[in-house]
């Protein structure tokens, strides 16, 4: 069982802890941990709107359709998906399975032979609803980019920076 609370330091005494000391109460008698981390600022719908309009774009530029164009986009410049250790995400797959029908946001980096059957290996990447405003500041960055070398007018530099200021990634 994983529960998540979220706090800020100063609230901590007065609204979590009886939330925290309830949860104890209703644990079996084993062993747990406590871990505490800092939580990023999730990415704002406006930076999400601007993505997607220059994803539509390039994919009608590159006559590819709307959701590869998104996931060409991830894969390239997004974010790898990481456990609660910090450590990559990826898995194995027989050369048979499709692995688009299971997750689209994955690169291929290795194919292994395990008992005489061949695997693929994938890295995963989040998904973009579940990026924080730098990590999709980020993904903006080289969508930009790539709609820049298409040819398509995009947001300057000024304008740019003045949006990830509203998204509160200023420094991005």
């Amino acid at each position: 069982m994983a529960e998540t609370i979220k706090f800020k330091p100063k609230n901590f005494n007065f609204q979590v802890l009886p939330r925290v000391l309830d949860l104890i109460g209703t644990l079996e008698d084993a062993e747990y941990e406590l871990s505490i981390k800092k939580v990023g600022k999730k990415r704002s719908l406006n930076a999400n709107a601007y993505f997607h309009l220059l994803v539509g774009e390039i994919a009608e530029k590159m006559n590819i359709g709307l959701e590869q164009c998104k996931a060409n986009m991830n894969i390239e410049y997004g974010t790898i998906a990481r456990d609660e250790d910090g450590k990559k995400i990826g898995f194995m797959l027989p050369q048979s399975a499709d692995v688009n029908a299971l997750y689209k946001y994955t690169k291929w980096f290795d194919e292994r032979e395990i008992n005489g059957k061949m695997f693929n290996c994938y890295i995963v990447f989040k998904e973009t609803h579940t990026l924080d405003s730098k990590e999709m500041a980020r993904l903006i960055d080289g969508t930009v980019q790539e709609a820049k070398q298409l040819g398509i007018e995009t947001a300057t530099p000024d304008e740019l920076a003045r949006m990830k200021a509203l998204w509160g990634e200023a420094d991005a």
